[in-house]
């Protein structure tokens, strides 16, 4: 593979620190975005990496709010990875402001900048299995999820984070159609997870596992499903997607499904009587009726509590090559990570 001036936005992210880490590895040219040069110790572990590889990292200040903030890093790049985007379940106050605009202006700001800058070639764009679904009901008979399916019953005030990522997929393939100099490649994730580059606690992935690992669920989970797949995973379909001539359209990425009991199992074998984890399953009608003092809302529980959920990665496998870590090993190494940073606080 040709080296090659490649742009990460968002680099300082969970799934993009390690997409940064394999492009160096491979020696491009990497340049990536940070919301501020003053904050050195959010990207420090990146400058760290690009000391023991051969690629050369540079890093631009950038706002996904802020039109033509992109256009520095984003002029001379062949290809372009936009993995900025906010990640938020809960606590949300204002999901317009705080996931919407963010989602849909940031993918229009970037792609801005693309249209802009002569040099790009395609833009793999992060995208999530949210943007193919809302909900667990909506398979409603289906055998699985694939990339035709596209999420239609997410809103502002239902699955908002889900709505958000579906707008945004759907304004890049928007402004894709209206130009014909780059094309558009999306990676689809079912729910990111694996060991983290830094000590950071603020993703969702980290703070799930915590949740787990520090009590948060002691008195019992609910029957609850998802796809997860490794962020190592992630960074490797990222490159795949830009670096495969015929990578084409969405990518479903997903190594498998598991319940939130069996990811508390999961952990007890491989770390036998370590943790306070959970050891039962709370009925779909309590936590129907306790979902507002647990974070959850009751059309929630209704739609997905106790409901099934699958995927196909034939596509990622068969155009990309893709190949799965177990998710054992996804959960196991990244318990190994957390305890290994000091961030498990009994």
């Amino acid at each position: 593979m040709n080296p090659s001036t490649v742009l990460v936005t968002g680099g300082t992210g969970f799934v993009a620190s390690w997409l940064v880490k394999e492009l160096l590895e491979q020696g491009h040219d990497v340049r990536t975005t940070v919301r501020s040069l003053q904050k050195e110790e959010k990207y420090q572990h990146l400058k760290d990496i690009e000391s023991a590889t051969p690629g050369t990292l540079t890093i631009y200040e950038a706002d996904l709010l802020k039109e033509g903030s992109f256009d520095q890093a984003v002029e001379g790049s062949e290809y372009v990875f936009h993995t900025a985007s906010p990640f938020l379940i809960n606590g949300i106050k204002d999901p317009e402001k705080e996931l919407v605009e963010p989602a849909k202006k940031g993918t229009q700001n970037v792609l801005t900048s693309v249209n802009k800058a002569g040099s790009v070639k395609r833009v793999v764009l992060t995208s999530s299995v949210v943007a193919i679904f809302g909900d667990h009901i909506d398979m409603k008979g289906k055998p699985h999820f694939t990339e035709d399916d596209w999420n239609t019953t997410s809103s502002k005030d239902h699955q908002p984070y889900n709505y958000s990522k579906t707008v945004a997929e759907k304004e890049a393939w928007k402004m894709m159609k209206d130009q014909d100099r780059w094309d558009l490649v999306t990676i689809n994730p079912s729910f990111v997870m694996g060991p983290a580059l830094t000590k950071r606690t603020d993703s969702t992935s980290t703070s799930t596992i915590l949740s787990f690992l520090t009590g948060g669920f002691k008195t019992g989970v609910p029957d609850l499903a998802t796809g997860v797949v490794d962020v190592r995973d992630i960074a490797k379909a990222h490159m795949l997607a830009a670096f495969t001539p015929e990578a084409k359209g969405r990518y479903i990425l997903s190594g498998g499904e598991i319940t939130f009991i069996e990811i508390a199992k999961l952990i007890e074998k491989n770390f036998p009587d370590e943790y306070p984890l959970p050891t039962r399953v709370v009925p779909k009608p309590l936590i129907w009726l306790i979902a507002p003092t647990v974070g959850l809302t009751r059309p929630y529980v209704s739609k997905n509590v106790g409901l099934p959920v699958t995927f196909n990665t034939e596509k990622s496998i068969k155009d990309l090559g893709m190949t799965y870590r177990s998710l054992e090993t996804t959960f196991t190494d990244q318990v190994n990570q957390m305890k290994r940073d000091g961030l498990i606080k009994k």
